[in-house]
């Protein structure tokens, strides 16, 4: 079943106490982008294209054509909204400003396969977390990291 493979990163979430639309501070997570690598390669690459640029092989078939998601933050004066990311990729929240939606909605399609609804969303929320951090993980220019403590 697809949701004993998607299960593990709902757990990874879950282990390092991360909510999946919280907003951390810049940079990103690399277990969890590393995790959110090949989802993206599975879900997202057909429009968004492996290197998240919007030149899939469907995105020309698209009425609107898919953003490059590695200006996300350049957008947005260097500052990475991830908790706006990851209410756009669930896609079970209105963004009326963003029109018609032509994307799936993730947080819907990532449990469906789970019998328990629980756990279903914890799936979901875990994919859409890891998600995130991967799109984190290929800003350009790369977003800045947590200053070094002393």
């Amino acid at each position: 079943m697809i949701w004993r493979h998607t299960a593990s990163a709902a757990f990874v979430i879950a282990a390092l106490g991360a909510p999946a639309f919280a907003d951390p501070a810049p940079g990103h997570d690399p277990v969890l982008a590393e995790i959110g690598a090949p989802l993206f390669a599975r879900y997202c690459t057909s429009c968004h294209g492996p290197g998240g640029r919007g030149d899939g092989p469907t995105a020309a078939t698209l009425r609107t054509r898919p953003a490059d998601l590695t200006a996300i933050a350049k957008r947005r004066n260097g500052q990475f909204p991830a908790a706006e990311i990851a209410k756009f990729i669930d896609g079970r929240f209105e963004f009326p400003a963003h029109g018609s939606r032509e994307m799936p909605v993730w947080g819907e399609r990532f449990g469906a396969d789970v019998p328990e609804a629980e756990v279903g969303e914890s799936i979901a929320r875990g994919n859409i977390a890891s998600l995130v951090e991967y799109l984190k993980s290929i800003q350009q220019p790369p977003l800045a990291g947590k200053p070094a403590q002393k």
